[in-house]
């Protein structure tokens, strides 16, 4: 069975810091490229985040650029999302999800969300 589970999630005061983890499991990790999205409240979905777990290739919004740095532990089959200078238009629901490469999560894996709850 395919899982991606999302954690870390929070209340932070803005200028702070979160991790995020994507745990995965029940696909072979290294073929996939897994991404970070984000949906606010009112808000559409967007992307965040996104690493080839094949080539450690990244990918960043401009809106996170500079502030967010995604990694992966292969051995752990686990995505980090390190989250500093957080603002309060960096609250939402969190999600993790996995792919073929990171253009398209169209037809790929999702997890549930982990909440984003940056207070000014």
């Amino acid at each position: 069975e395919v899982q991606l589970q999302a954690s870390g999630g929070g209340l932070v005061q803005a200028g702070g810091s979160l991790r995020l983890s994507c745990a995965a499991s029940g696909f072979t990790f290294d073929d996939y490229a897994i991404g970070w999205f984000r949906q606010a409240p009112g808000k559409e979905r967007e992307g965040v985040s996104c690493i080839s777990s094949s080539d450690g290739s990244t990918y960043y919004a401009d809106s996170v650029k500079g502030r967010f740095a995604i990694s992966s532990d292969n051995a752990k089959n686990t995505v980090y999302l390190q989250m500093n200078s957080l603002k309060p238009e960096d609250t939402a629901v969190y999600y993790c999800a996995a792919d073929s490469w990171c253009g398209d999560f169209s037809g790929g894996y999702w997890g549930k969300g982990t909440l984003v709850t940056v207070s000014s």
